[in-house]
């Protein structure tokens, strides 16, 4: 197992938010506060680790006609446990993120690493996968969350830093672009970030075959 391809796979050339498309629907709904993209993107890593072990543990066990019944269970258990973790200690982050921690059990990402990766792979690899999958979709939603925070509400830390958790304000109030708050303010970001990631990576191919070349 190489750590550095599989963190250079998950951050960027197969993140699971801008390279795959996958998520959406979390994505954009929940990324308003650096709090909520933190909340998400660790209780998702988390479910996708231990889904990730546990299906391939059980991989050869599963018939393959039920295998995505099987996942499905195997997440949903996942997704409980962390819901009422939540619930139980970091109430005021449940009640932010709402439906979409349930909603994880239909995750596209945990259904797509659990098909394409935990079912044929080893406990080790499968654990690799969804911890660095995990970071690069945590990654995606921090950068998100900033963004829409610090222009949309003009405050960064949002619900974790300042008075009362209602974060540090950078821009004076009056001024911050409130129509980023809101779910087309997600869409144009995730379409701004996705059209940087696609320019590097294709300025990194240029590059490396240039160099062959020469």
């Amino acid at each position: 197992m190489n750590f550095k391809k599989h963190l250079r796979d998950g951050l960027i050339d197969n993140n699971p938010v801008l390279i795959q498309l996958l998520g959406m629907c979390s994505t954009l709904a929940i990324s308003t506060s650096l709090f909520n993209g933190i909340g998400m993107g660790v209780s998702v890593t988390v479910i996708l680790i231990c889904s990730n072990v546990v299906i391939s543990l059980l991989r050869k066990f599963i018939p393959a006609k039920i295998r995505i019944a099987g996942y499905i269970v195997v997440i949903a258990g996942f997704v409980t446990v962390v819901d009422l973790l939540l619930q139980a200690y970091l109430p005021a982050l449940s009640a932010s993120l709402g439906v979409f921690i349930p909603l994880i059990v239909v995750n596209c990402i945990i259904l797509a690493r659990a098909e394409a990766f935990a079912s044929k792979h080893s406990v080790a690899a499968s654990a690799l996968d969804g911890l660095t999958q995990g970071i690069g979709y945590t990654a995606v939603l921090i950068v998100i969350s900033v963004v829409r925070e610090l222009l949309g509400n003009g405050t960064f830390g949002g619900g974790i830093l300042g008075p009362d958790g209602a974060g540090i304000r950078i821009i004076p109030e009056g001024y911050p672009a409130l129509l980023i708050i809101l779910p087309f303010g997600g869409f144009i970001t995730l379409g701004l970030l996705i059209a940087l990631i696609q320019r590097l990576s294709r300025r990194s191919a240029e590059k490396a075959e240039t160099e062959e070349a020469a």
